[in-house]
């Protein structure tokens, strides 16, 4: 049996992880921001404030396997993460509100944000932000001359 290496021929071609959408970078910044807080602070009175007994995390990490995983933030300053259960036998949602009150979902991020979308209060109690009609989708620039059509998705409240 013979074993030979093949050269690819494909041209480069624009990639969304290109410095300019560097989704992996971003990640890693968003990360490194959130693991320099002082989470052993002692200021923190209320339990909703302390991520170790919100999200029952006896090492606060970001950016790990093991950690919170930043996926997104909105327009009103809540940043939503993905992390390990407690038993690590699947993941939860955990959002942080622009106040600093921590929040746990036990479901998939899809079924977060389809929810998120239709205004349900998905960063604690009262925070529904419905926006009427459909869902704007704004597809990233690929390049400085690059225009994307926005798309729109279906009707909220379905």
């Amino acid at each position: 049996m013979e074993i030979r290496r093949v050269a690819r021929t494909e041209p480069s071609r624009p990639h969304p992880a290109t410095e300019r959408w560097n989704l992996g970078k971003k990640i890693r910044e968003i990360s490194r921001a959130w693991a320099e807080l002082d989470w052993d602070r002692e200021d923190w009175v209320e339990p909703e404030e302390s991520i170790r007994v919100v999200l029952d995390l006896q090492e606060v990490r970001f950016g790990t396997k093991d950690g919170l995983v930043p996926i997104t933030s909105t327009d009103r300053g809540e940043y939503i993460f993905l992390a390990p259960l407690p038993d690590r036998t699947g993941h939860r949602i955990c959002a942080v509100d622009h106040d600093g009150y921590w929040y746990e979902y036990r479901m998939s991020f899809s079924e977060w944000l389809y929810r998120y979308l239709v205004g349900e209060n998905m960063v604690g109690p009262n925070s529904s932000a419905f926006y009427p009609g459909p869902v704007l989708l704004e597809p990233l620039p690929m390049s400085p001359d690059d225009r994307p059509a926005p798309m729109y998705g279906p009707e909220r409240g379905m």
